[in-house]
């Protein structure tokens, strides 16, 4: 095993710095009275430092099933909690609010569906072709979905939706089982419209369709951004001279449209740097995964690499108009705690697993889970 002072990915790190930057960049343009600035500050300190305690600690013991289970049993129980007690926020009841600051559970959740999603296929690669793998991996993914939904929150839902259909990818199902899958989604999304499905989360669908039929009602969100994003030409307006999100007519400026803000003030190239940013992020974490010492932590990685680009994808894409509004934050760059606390946890996940990073002789894979628990 690596020594605990070389096991920071720097490459990594400094390519999540510009992102962060441009994100409390942009939020100093909003002014001082919106606070924004000085929490999202706050909250980049906190995760910073649980990146590093993280990262220097011994994540093994999450090859534990009791561990894992554990953890997934809790991940539930915060979601029933939020539907019980939580704070409702534009209709959906995600978040615990303690006065100072809220939490959204369902942040932390995605983390903990890719556990134990990582957990359960690193133990049945081989086996993977058997159709009850499938199905059994199915549940652990969408009993959250189902809670999520109920809140309801379809971004997160889908979010988590898309990482077991990933991870289940990578693990290796067949031609056969996809088809089935993608039919079965299909009756699914056909019910869930039917029976599900809030008028205003219709209404997104149906925006992303055809984004200009309301401008001025449902597709206005959507129509503001793709006009900041444009405005922005080639060099951007500079620092606090962005119109569309200081005169309010960009919803959201600060959380879900937070990549047109930045784009009116900075411009395509601007832009360009923090998408090329968000890629070496990508490819680092793909890197550690590719790298893996078992399966479970090639799972992991590349279960945080998809959440991040589940994420990246939706954020920059609703703000670009070529996708649907469905409150994705941009990673590190959004404003909130919540989904900065669990990337950052994420993230000092993997540098911890890279301090381990080696060949395992077949035999080592096999008994990793017994052997590492007698230790």
């Amino acid at each position: 095993m690596k020594k605990v002072g070389q096991n920071i990915d720097w490459t990594l790190i400094i390519a999540i710095i510009p992102i962060i930057l441009g994100g409390l960049a942009t939020m100093t343009s909003f002014g001082p009275q919106a606070g924004f600035f000085s929490r999202q500050l706050m909250w980049v300190g906190v995760g910073a430092a649980v990146t590093f305690l993280i990262a220097r600690a011994d994540m093994r013991f999450l090859r534990d099933s009791r561990y894992i289970i554990l953890f997934y049993i809790g991940s539930l129980l915060l979601l029933v909690a939020v539907l019980l007690v939580g704070k409702t926020v534009k209709g959906a009841k995600s978040w615990f609010s303690f006065g100072f600051f809220s939490f959204e559970p369902a942040d932390i959740v995605k983390l903990l569906v890719i556990m134990v999603l990582a957990k359960y296929f690193s133990r049945r690669h081989v086996e993977i072709a058997r159709f009850k793998h499938l199905l059994i991996s199915a549940v652990y993914a969408f009993v959250p979905i189902g809670l999520i939904m109920l809140q309801p929150d379809f971004g997160s839902a889908l979010v988590v939706a898309g990482l077991w259909l990933g991870m289940a990818l990578i693990a290796g199902i067949s031609k056969k089982q996809i088809l089935i899958i993608v039919g079965a989604l299909m009756v699914v999304f056909s019910l869930m419209w039917l029976f599900v499905f809030k008028p205003y989360q219709k209404a997104r669908i149906q925006t992303f369709i055809n984004p200009t039929a309301d401008i001025r009602g449902r597709g206005y969100n959507a129509y503001q951004s793709v006009i900041a994003v444009g405005s922005g030409g080639v060099v951007g307006k500079g620092v606090g001279y962005g119109t569309q999100s200081r005169l309010n007519y960009l919803p959201e400026y600060q959380t879900d449209f937070i990549f047109a803000a930045f784009s009116e003030e900075w411009g395509f190239v601007g832009s360009l740097i923090i998408i090329a940013c968000l890629l070496v992020v990508l490819w680092r974490i793909l890197l550690h995964a590719r790298r893996g010492a078992s399966n479970f932590e090639t799972l992991f990685c590349t279960g945080f690499a998809l959440l991040l680009f589940g994420h990246i994808i939706v954020n920059i894409g609703m703000n670009i108009g070529i996708m649907p509004v469905t409150g994705i934050p941009l990673p590190f760059m959004s404003y909130g705690g919540s989904h900065l606390l669990a990337e950052c946890i994420g993230l000092g996940i993997v540098l911890s697993m890279s301090r381990y990073e080696r060949a395992m002789h077949p035999d080592d894979i096999n008994n990793e889970f017994v052997g590492y628990a007698q230790h």
